[in-house]
């Protein structure tokens, strides 16, 4: 018999957190994340506690854990776009539709009580965190930023009701077979017809205090309209300048600014970890340790992380700037590919831009709905 159980303990916060780990212990394609982040959602100090309640349920068979997930109400997105909707999140089971049903009613009856009348996801307390199921490329390794599912979760919850909401893609790029340089040229054009010029910096420490504000102000503007995004507070934009410190090489860092020295766009690229922390579960052991140091020194993917541009230069041929960026950073010695991430399917602009690249389009995640009350 299948029972759920709300996360209390700690003995319950472990077996959440420890679930997925079991699940896909020998799976070549799950990347985890860290694990002392995940612990880290039960602290009373918890970043999205301001903006958010949070409710994480168990599902057992007898004594053994076989499902768990996670709603989350998002105040600030609820209250930006006028919804009343609950946000499913960190849902892993094993392949059985009772397991899923009863996790998903627990957690659709809560949002309920709670004056709720949608459930979508998987979301999660915000666009920083891993969204969307993976749909598509069940055979792929899976990026940090992304979470791994398998093939049946689709199933389970179409089963119960959920219908797609919106879709991701995410693409490898490379190099253009005929890489003539013509980026570039087209690059430096647009820069000197628009005043434009790369801001600089002598490490992270010194981008951060020149251009922080700009740069969080660009990704608010940039990322107001798409789905899922919620405002920065000052909790996440801590959390991201601790993340930055840690992970990202200037060389993969670009800001553009105007002749006023106003940022009009923004692009980040992260040296992939994914590999790094398959081994440790997600927990930096020395070893880990080691093995990250390595991976960020000496990456041979990055991940493509924050692209943001000011709304005003959208047409502007700005996008040409951004790809020559990236031809740069493909050409540094070592670099196979990059990985897009997640694109939403309706973006052109940016999927656009992976045309003039040597691309392989190899996953696609799905953001699922389902009205609660009618």
């Amino acid at each position: 018999m299948i029972t759920i159980q709300e996360v209390k303990t700690k003995k319950q916060q472990r077996q959440f957190v420890d679930f997925p780990l079991e699940l896909y212990k020998d799976n070549p394609y799950f990347v985890p994340p860290l694990y002392g982040d995940e612990m880290g959602m039960f602290k009373a100090g918890f970043i999205y506690n301001e903006t958010c309640d949070v409710i994480n349920y168990l599902a057992y068979d007898g004594e053994k854990v076989v499902g768990r997930i996670q709603g989350i109400i998002q105040r600030a997105s609820n209250e930006k776009n006028h919804e009343k909707r609950v946000r499913f999140n960190r849902f892993d089971a094993i392949d059985s539709r009772e397991v899923a049903s009863a996790l998903f009613g627990a957690v659709e009856k809560w949002a309920v009580k709670k004056g709720m009348d949608t459930a979508c996801g998987p979301l999660g307390f915000s666009d920083l965190e891993r969204e969307g199921l993976l749909v598509e490329g069940f055979d792929q390794l899976s990026t940090f930023e992304e979470q791994y599912n398998a093939a049946y979760y689709g199933t389970l919850i179409e089963s119960l009701g959920y219908e797609k909401e919106v879709d991701w893609l995410e693409s490898k790029i490379y190099l253009p077979d005929n890489d003539d340089g013509s980026m570039k040229k087209m690059a430096d054009f647009v820069m000197k017809r628009y005043n434009l010029h790369l801001g600089e910096a002598k490490n992270i420490d010194d981008f951060i205090r020149k251009y922080g504000d700009d740069f969080f102000g660009l990704i608010d503007k940039g990322y107001e309209h798409l789905y899922g995004t919620v405002p920065f507070t000052r909790a996440m934009k801590d959390e991201i300048i601790k993340s930055f410190k840690l992970i990202v090489d200037l060389k993969h860092v670009a800001i553009i600014l105007d002749e006023n020295n106003r940022a009009v766009c923004i692009g980040i690229c992260f040296p992939s970890i994914a590999r790094a922390v398959q081994k440790s579960r997600g927990k930096l052991t020395p070893a880990a340790l080691v093995r990250l140091l390595r991976a960020i020194r000496h990456p041979k993917v990055i991940d493509l992380g924050l692209i943001a541009v000011e709304p005003s230069y959208l047409n502007r041929g700005i996008s040409a700037v951004i790809c020559s960026a990236v031809m740069d950073m493909l050409r540094d010695g070592g670099i196979e590919y990059a990985e897009t991430n997640l694109n939403l399917e309706t973006n052109s602009a940016i999927l656009n831009q992976w045309k003039r690249f040597k691309e392989v389009r190899h996953k696609r995640r799905r953001a699922y709905v389902k009205r609660l009350v009618e």
